[in-house]
C-alpha cells in the first residue's frame, strides 16, 4: 500500500487549521450577533452609510439566503448580505456588513491587489480543477510531464488564494475606518467587530495555507519520482 507521506505531514494539519478557522469565525459571529449596537442600525442601514460615506451611490443591497454567505458582486454592482446581517442591529452584522462595502470601496479605487484578483478568476477555476486530476493522472501513469503540467495549473489556483489575503484584510482595515468616522460603533463595539473581522480573515488564511501545502506536496512528489528514475 501506497503511503503519501508529504499529504500526511504536509496537508492534513492544514485542514485542521481550516475547519478550527471554520468553527472559529462561526463562534465568534454567533457570539457578537447577540450583542445589539448602541445605535439600531441593521445591517443594510450600515452597508448603505458606509457606501454613502466613500461617495459609493449606484451599488444596490440586497438580502439573500443563508448565513456567512455575503459577498460583494463587482460585475452588477450589488451587495448581498445574509439574513443574520442584512436585517440585524448587531455588532457582528455591523462589521460584516461594513466589509463587504469594504469590496465595493476597493473597486471604486481600482485597489490592485482586487484588480489582480478579478483578472484571475477565470484561470484560477480552471487552475484549481483541472490541475489536482492531471497532477494525479501524472502519478499514476507515472508521467512527470503530466504531473508538472498539473502543477503549473494548480500554481494559478494558488496565486489567486494569496492574492486574496490582500484584499480580505484590506477590506477589513476600510470597515474599520468607515465605522469610526461615521460614528457608527462606539471604541467598544469597534473592539468586537475587529474581532469578527479577524475571525473572518483566518478562514481566507487557512485556505492558503493549505493551498500552498498542496502545492509543496506536488512538487516534492514530481521531485521524488524524478530522483526514482535516475
Amino acid at each position: 500500500m501506497y503511503f503519501d507521506k508529504y499529504y500526511l505531514f504536509l496537508v492534513v494539519p492544514t485542514i485542521f487549521i481550516s475547519l478550527w478557522a471554520q468553527f472559529k469565525v462561526k463562534s465568534t459571529f454567533r457570539k457578537y450577533s447577540k450583542v445589539k449596537t448602541a445605535k439600531p442600525l441593521m445591517g443594510s442601514d450600515v452597508a448603505r452609510i458606509v457606501l454613502e460615506s466613500a461617495g459609493i451611490v449606484d451599488v444596490d443591497i440586497e438580502p439573500i439566503n443563508g448565513t456567512l454567505t455575503d459577498h460583494f458582486d463587482p460585475r452588477k454592482k450589488i451587495l448581498r448580505l445574509s439574513e443574520p446581517v442584512h436585517s440585524a442591529d448587531s455588532v457582528a452584522a455591523a462589521g460584516v456588513a461594513a466589509h463587504e462595502s469594504g469590496h465595493a470601496v476597493q473597486q471604486k479605487v481600482k485597489y490592485g491587489p482586487l484588480v489582480l484578483r478579478s483578472t484571475l478568476v477565470p484561470a484560477a477555476n480552471i487552475g484549481s480543477t483541472a490541475g489536482p486530476y492531471l497532477a494525479l493522472f501524472g502519478l499514476m501513469l507515472n508521467n512527470p510531464t503530466i504531473l508538472k503540467i498539473g502543477i503549473a495549473f494548480y500554481c494559478l489556483a494558488v496565486l489567486f488564494y494569496l492574492v486574496t489575503l490582500p484584499v480580505e484584510f484590506n477590506a477589513s482595515r476600510r470597515a474599520i475606518y468607515y465605522l469610526k468616522k461615521a460614528d457608527i460603533l462606539t471604541s467598544e463595539e469597534l473592539v468586537m467587530a475587529k474581532k469578527v473581522l479577524f475571525a473572518a480573515a483566518m478562514t481566507y488564511v487557512a485556505s492558503a495555507l493549505t493551498s500552498l501545502a498542496s502545492l509543496l506536496r506536488l512538487i516534492l512528489l514530481s521531485r521524488s519520482m524524478r530522483g526514482s528514475k535516475k
